[in-house]
């Protein structure tokens, strides 16, 4: 084995005990703001209802602001509400499972196990994408209820899943465009345990490829 492969080898395992050690940081860091903190959970809850609702006013005033000025307003208006409730119920829950994996993950003895334990929070977000149709088939029907619209559950459902097809079978037709986008967006909160990996995972190798070389032996 060349020197050139194993000074490679080396710099991938250091790499990857740095992620871990910085990981296991982050978590030692959330356990003692849990045990700690005052109602540390139900404002937990909170900061992600917020962040759902953010998303859902982000993505509504850059995709469909002319939705405001129409008869769907107090609808848009009061989906706000149970759509920013679900979707920070998902992220809520969705994050103990995180926890636990980033847990096991810290525990394991091979970085092929640590990365698989990681990588779960991808399953998470492509959850999160159905959940997000779930949320909206249910805001829409409940919000129709209090408005006394003609809509029944399974109008809603047909209306998403209409959606979700023409968007997967059509992606670049402007209208599916502005859905998938929306759909990100709204979906965005449950990407960040990914990105929180991954931004760890790129600061551990950007060390370890930008420390300097040890010195060389004396003869």
């Amino acid at each position: 084995m060349s020197m050139n492969t194993l000074s490679g080898l080396a710099g991938l395992s250091g790499t990857f005990v740095l992620w871990r050690e910085s990981l296991a940081r982050l978590l030692t860091w959330f356990n003692g703001r849990a045990a700690t903190g005052r109602l540390f959970y139900p404002k937990l809850f909170g900061l992600f209802v917020t962040l759902n609702m953010g998303c859902y006013w982000w993505a509504l005033m850059t995709v469909y602001p002319e939705k405001m000025w129409t008869d769907e307003a107090p609808e848009i208006l009061l989906m706000s509400l149970p759509v920013s409730v679900l979707g920070g119920m998902f992220d809520f829950l969705s994050l103990f499972l995180t926890l636990f994996m980033a847990r096991r993950a810290i525990a394991s003895t091979s970085n092929v196990a640590y990365i698989g334990y990681l990588s779960i929070d991808l399953a998470i977000a492509i959850a999160a994408a159905a959940w997000v149709l779930f949320v909206f088939m249910v805001s829409g029907w409940m919000v129709n209820l209090v408005l006394a619209l003609p809509e029944t559950l399974p109008q809603r459902e047909v209306l998403y899943k209409g959606r979700f097809w023409a968007a997967l079978l059509d992606p670049f037709n402007p209208d599916n465009l502005r859905n998938i986008y929306f759909g990100i967006v709204m979906g965005a909160s449950a990407m960040l345990p990914t990105l929180i990996h991954v931004f760890h995972a790129l600061r551990a190798l950007g060390k370890t490829a930008f420390e300097p070389a040890p010195p060389p032996a004396q003869s």
